[in-house]
Parts: C-alpha cells; structure tokens; sequence
C-alpha cells in the first residue's frame, strides 16, 4: 500500500536529515521526495511517498509527529490528491528517429525545452505513472541523460 505524506517542517538545515534518518533506522523506504520553501520561508514543505503494510504507514504517520520540528502531518493515498513530477530527459536523435520523438511528445504532452545538432532534451510535467511511462516510450531511442523530481502532490480540493 502506497502512502503520500506532506510534512510541513521548520525550514531549518538538518531538519531533512532528521526526517530521513527516521525511515533509515526503521528500514522503512522512500519511493520518492521532494522538499521545497512554501509561501513562507520559514517553513518547508517535504513531500514523501512511501510504501508497506497498513502498520507501517500508521507508525510512520506518529513518528514523523513526534519530531521537533515537525509542524503538521497530512497522509493521503493517490486517489484522494493530484499528483504531478517533472522530468527532464535528453536524447540523441537523427533523421530517422527525429520524427518518432516529435510524435512521442505531442502523444505524452512532453515539451522539447532544448535542441542541438544531435541531442534532444524534452520536458514533461505529468503524473509518475506518466513519466514513467514517457521513459518507456523513449526506451528504442538513445537516452543520454534522465533528471526528475520527486512526487509533489495535494490533496484535492473540497469546502470542507
């Protein structure tokens, strides 16, 4: 079972390394993270999605809030959030593969965010699955260089 947690932390150095030494020492795993400034820089927002058992995802939920530094805990799966990763992918092309990314691109709504004489670098901003996927669909063209962020994801919205 796959969990999403948003920990709002004081924006301090080592507070990162607070946070994942809490999954280390537990052997827990991170699937993904993200950690950024929120709309006030006091304060970071650490995006982590994590898998295991029903039990580990409720201790993990009390040992993230537990620490110091933790603000706030939210947990949420993937059907209650959206969801987005960004990546950035170079590939090697020639005339006849040219066309093939070109289709690929506008098939997975990738950008091409920078071109050489032989290399291609695309942009794509999408769910994981689809990122994944992009990979897939560039794997019989040459791959030079892969970048991607962690998960970043909110829940979705309700008036609540």
């Amino acid at each position: 079972m796959k969990k999403i947690y948003s920990v709002l932390v004081e924006n301090r150095s080592g507070v990162l390394c607070k946070v994942a030494g809490l999954f280390s020492r537990r052997c827990y795993n991170i699937d993904s993270l993200a950690v950024g400034e929120t709309d006030d820089p006091q304060v970071s927002c650490i995006t982590i999605v994590s898998s295991g058992t029903q039990r580990t995802i409720e201790q993990i939920e009390k040992q993230l809030n537990k620490k110091l530094d933790v603000i706030k805990v939210k947990t949420f799966n993937e059907e209650q959030s959206y969801s987005r990763e960004l990546m950035l992918v170079k590939v090697k092309y020639n005339k006849g593969n040219r066309k093939d990314i070109l289709e690929i691109c506008q098939m997975m709504k990738a950008d091409i965010v920078d071109v050489s004489k032989s290399q291609m670098m695309l942009q794509i901003i999408d769910t994981p699955e689809n990122v994944q996927k992009l990979i897939g669909q560039l794997a019989s063209i040459s791959i030079v260089e892969v970048a991607r962020t962690g998960t970043l994801a909110l829940p979705k919205c309700s008036d609540n």
